[in-house]
């Protein structure tokens, strides 16, 4: 592995525990201090986190700067557009037939609390979605496909690749219940990383699928589940007959 991917390494992880006295910080310099002690700690926990993405992502783009690997003039535009538009469907196919495997086979019931938290602190701060759409997955996309899957793939088949670096990418999402779901959504960027030869087709993916799930969830939340309603209302007075 080449040297800077270990500092972009280092990066990510020292990103990942800095919210430990970060956050900390924060509240102690007197920031949130006009709101009471939980809701100052969420404060303090969004904005650390907007600020330690962002300096994670200019550090370990800066150490990219030099590779050429990340340009799209390797395969053919049509071909990336098709993948990157593709490979939305892909990863939302394979989060659907793990969640079923969850529910069926291990009686995991649907739902994330770690997807609960991120969407509550969004509604707090929608900010905080450049983070969860658009940061926090390119950098997911350098660390998980980019550097661990093309390292390993270099060594070994696809399989053991993407098997190894996708379950280091759920385990790092700390939702150990539905680490399959995380796993799978891993494969698909593997799949579409190893296809395309370039980053940007799963950065693209990844970006597009979680903007759609945090919108879902937080602005048309209210819609969805008054279409909800609507139809069970609709099935009630149908069924009558």
């Amino acid at each position: 592995m080449k040297k800077h991917y270990w500092y972009i390494i280092l990066t990510y992880i020292l990103m990942q525990l800095s919210g430990i006295l970060g956050v900390r910080l924060l509240l102690a310099l007197g920031f949130f201090e006009d709101k009471p002690m939980q809701e100052g700690l969420q404060y303090a926990t969004i904005y650390w986190t907007i600020f330690s993405f962002t300096v994670a992502l200019m550090i370990t783009l800066l150490l990219l700067r030099k590779e050429r690997h990340m340009r799209t003039e390797k395969i053919h535009i049509p071909q990336a557009v098709f993948w990157s538009i593709g490979g939305i469907f892909l990863a939302m196919i394979a989060q659907s037939i793990a969640g079923v495997i969850e529910m069926k086979v291990f009686g995991i019931e649907p739902g994330s609390e770690n997807t609960e938290f991120i969407v509550e602190l969004v509604r707090i701060t929608p900010m905080l979605i450049v983070v969860t759409s658009v940061i926090g997955p390119i950098l997911e996309e350098i660390i998980f496909r980019k550097i661990i899957f093309g390292s390993l793939h270099k060594r070994f088949n696809f399989f053991i690749s993407a098997l190894i670096s996708s379950v280091i990418f759920a385990a790092v999402h700390m939702d150990f219940i539905h680490i399959l779901i995380y796993t799978a959504m891993g494969f698909v960027f593997a799949f579409l990383y190893a296809k395309t030869k370039t980053i940007i087709v799963p950065i693209f993916a990844h970006v597009a699928m979680n903007t759609i799930v945090v919108l879902m969830q937080t602005i048309f939340a209210d819609k969805i589940e008054e279409l909800q309603k609507q139809a069970e209302q609709l099935q009630f007075i149908f069924g009558g007959f």
